[in-house]
Order: C-alpha cells, then structure tokens, then sequence
C-alpha cells in the first residue's frame, strides 16, 4: 500500500509538473479532430491541409496561438493569390512549364520568407496552390480558393479551442518564467558571492549561468506573446515589457559581478570587503528568492532594506579602504578589479528597486482585475 500511494503521488506530482503540456496535447487533439469533422461535414476536397494547419496554429499559449494564426494565414493568402496568379499565365501543359512555373512561384515567396518570418507559410502555399491542378481536377484560382479555405477553418478552430480548451494566457506564463528565473539567480547568487570568501564550484555556478540566459531569452518570446493577448484585449494584466528589462539588467549586473570574482581580491580587501560580500549575497538571494514568491502568488516584493543594509556596508567598508590610502598602492589592474565590482554593486542596487516596483505593479494590478472580477 505505501508504494503504491508514492506511486500515486509521485504520478501527481508528475501531472502537477506537466500540467501545461498536457493542456496542449489535449487542446492539439481537440482541434485536428474538429478540423477533420468540419472538413468532412464542409466537403473539403483534401481535409489533410485543413487538420495540419489546425494542429500547426494550436500553440502552447493563446497568445502564440494568436500570432501564429495571423502570420499563417498572411502568408497564406498573399501566396495563394499570387500562386494562382502564375498557375493561369504559365499553365502546365509540359515538363518545361511545369518546372518554369514552380521556379516562378516558389522564388519570389521564399525571398518574401527569408525578409519577413511572418511569411514563412508562403513557400509551402506557393508550390501547394500551383501543384495542385496537376493532381486534382482544379483551375488554380480553384486550388487558391480551396487553400485560403482550409486554412480559415483549421486556423479558427485551432484558435477557438485554444480560447475555450483549459486555455494557458502568455501573461501567465511570462510571470511563472520570471519567477523562475528569479529563483535561478538567488542560487546564482549565494554561491558568487560565497566564492569571494572560499574556493568556489565553478562547474555549477556556469550551469546556472547558462540557465539563466536560456529562461531569459524565453521570457521575451513570452513577454511578445503575451502583448500579443494585450493587443486583442484578451487579458487586462499590464505589460511584461519593464520586468524583462530589468531581469536582463539583473543578468548583466551577475555578469559584472561573476566576472569580478574570476581574480582574488588582495589584502586587506579580501579579509575586510569578504565578510560584506557574503552578506550582500545572503540578502540578495533572500531577496529575490521573495521576489519569485511575491510573483507567483501576485503579492507586494519583500521589503528591500536587509540589501540595501548590506550594500552600505560593502560601500563604507570600500569608502574607508580609500580613506586610509590603500586603494593608492593597488597595482593599476588590481584597482581596477575593486571599483568594476563597486560599479556593479551600485547598478545592482538601482535595478532592485526597478524589480520591486515591477512586482508590485503586477500585484497591483491583478488585485484590481480580482476586483472587477469579483
């Protein structure tokens, strides 16, 4: 009985962990099996394009679902039309024809692609639309038509069950993502700032590193999405765009600071600055550490003050290094190293007080919709 309720729960936990891919595979399935019963009860001539295009546009989030469509089908119909176009001027009555037409229609679209993403259906549609009457008893206006078709009724059902089928808001997403990537600069951070004192685990501290670019880099293609639900006023939450900035600011600031770490800091500075470090490094991680806690459960950043403390600390302690004609005798690199990790120090302040008034303006504002809601 005890395995099988850690099965159970571990089976739980799992489901928990995977709750949005799971909503996606549902939501894929739900719309190719409405787009093949609309395209049979709508006589589609091939419903295969119709499913495809309702299983392509059938995104992880609304938002992306919502870009997708308008890009695909942007490029669908202006390819179609002019796919069309070139099936009634060069009609495929031999190989020569047929060769010269397809070098004609794919050409232009694949340029167009390869200048704009949002035309990257274009290609496929060409040589679809102008192929097609080869294979199917159609002119091409026809086989343009029929294509434009198969792609509003896949792409609108794909786009209505993305709305109604346990629908996942880019919003949502974006501030899961950022708080995640908080809680991988808190780990970040306690072991930087501890390597100023005591050897450090280099190999973990460059995984970190590498995971932190990677979740920045999809939290801006979240945050895009997620303007893109803005824009068609599907979510009222505010605009994700300063909390990305100041998370790269954040990034760039562990950067300055990681990179400070990679020399020893001479005596008496290590003996003196090593025991501020590690408790600016204590506050940050529980700071941001807050911060993630505060996203997720849409409540106000934790007070800043045990940061801010221990950044005075570290700028008196420096401040008093100076006064006493120590930074003077410092080899030019070594005076370098020192105030490059000040400067940073200093940037890392202002960009936590960009964090803190990010987090409270999503805070704010989802009390507000709760309230509206309500």
């Amino acid at each position: 009985m005890m395995q099988l309720s850690s099965a159970i729960q571990s089976f739980g936990t799992w489901l928990a962990r995977h709750r949005v891919e799971l909503g996606l595979s549902l939501r894929v399935t739900i719309s190719a099996l409405a787009t093949l019963a609309a395209s049979e009860m709508l006589h589609l001539r091939i419903p295969l394009w119709a499913v495809l295009t309702a299983v392509i546009l059938t995104q992880l989030s609304v938002g992306r679902s919502l870009r997708a469509t308008f890009d695909y089908f942007a490029g669908t119909v202006g390819a179609a039309i002019y796919a069309g176009g070139v099936g009634l001027v060069f009609p495929v009555t031999n190989d020569i024809a047929l060769f010269s037409g397809v070098a004609i229609a794919v050409a232009p679209a694949t340029l167009l692609a390869t200048l704009n993403a949002r035309f990257s259906a274009a290609p496929f549609t060409a040589v679809l639309v102008f192929l097609a009457p080869t294979i199917t008893n159609v002119t091409p206006i026809e086989s343009a038509l029929e294509r434009v078709f198969e792609v509003a009724v896949g792409g609108s059902i794909g786009l209505i069950v993305s709305l109604l089928v346990l629908p996942a808001r880019a919003h949502v997403l974006a501030i899961n993502t950022a708080a995640h990537m908080l809680e991988l600069m808190a780990r970040f951070q306690s072991g930087m700032f501890a390597s100023f004192s005591e050897p450090p685990d280099r190999a973990k501290l460059l995984h970190l590193q590498d995971s932190i670019g990677k979740t920045l880099v999809c939290l801006e293609t979240i945050a895009l999405e997620a303007r893109q639900e803005r824009a068609v006023r599907l979510t009222p939450e505010p605009d994700q765009g300063p909390l990305v900035r100041t998370m790269l600011r954040l990034r760039h600031d562990l950067v300055m600071i990681w990179r400070a770490t990679l020399e020893p800091l001479p005596e008496p500075f290590k003996a003196r600055l090593g025991p501020r470090l590690t408790q600016i490094g204590t506050a940050t991680t529980d700071y941001l550490n807050g911060c993630a806690r505060a996203l997720l459960t849409r409540r106000g950043p934790p007070p800043v003050d045990t940061v801010l403390a221990a950044l005075d600390g570290y700028a008196g302690e420096m401040s008093a290094l100076r006064q006493e004609g120590l930074t003077r005798v410092l080899p030019v690199h070594a005076a370098e190293h020192i105030f490059a990790l000040g400067f940073a120090l200093d940037q890392m302040r202002h960009h936590f007080h960009d964090l803190a008034r990010s987090v409270t303006e999503h805070s704010v504002e989802s009390q507000r919709n709760a309230l509206r809601s309500g």
